[in-house]
């Protein structure tokens, strides 16, 4: 199954060192929302969408490329890195999915580490996120897709 995953990755890079592992495993098609916006998803027979969490939800990037892209009827699944965990996080995400009558797949979330905002007053939360264990889980959650 030809695979793709999109997403954005900013301040510590988080996100990408998930993805960075499933993609050094599996044949999977990595697209930064910051640097490609031409590779045609419509070839992918699964969509994932890849974000760390900002302002409790997905970064607008993505949010913006899946409503720009995804095409209809697609399996889709999503990976996000958070500084707390809230259930809302995939809200906007889903939504733009279940508009475009796409199959969710599987959900998977971890720690990452956060300076955003005001956690930069303090030093950052989540410090040592994702750890080995959070990633690997990353690489057993693409392989039950």
């Amino acid at each position: 199954m030809k695979t793709a995953i999109v997403y954005y990755s900013a301040h510590h890079g988080n996100t990408k060192k998930l993805l960075d592992a499933i993609a050094e495993k599996y044949d999977v098609t990595l697209i930064d929302v910051t640097k490609d916006k031409t590779t045609d998803i419509s070839q992918y027979d699964r969509i994932g969408f890849a974000s760390g969490i900002y302002y409790a939800s997905f970064a607008k990037q993505v949010l913006k490329y899946a409503e720009e892209k995804l095409p209809m009827g697609k399996s889709v699944f999503y990976i996000s890195t958070y500084g707390t965990k809230k259930p809302s996080y995939y809200r906007a995400i889903v939504r733009i999915a279940e508009s475009k009558c796409c199959k969710e797949i599987g959900r998977y979330d971890c720690l990452g580490f956060d300076t955003f905002g005001p956690f930069k007053l303090i030093g950052g939360i989540a410090k040592g996120h994702p750890t080995e264990d959070e990633i690997n889980g990353a690489v057993r959650f693409y392989e039950s897709l």
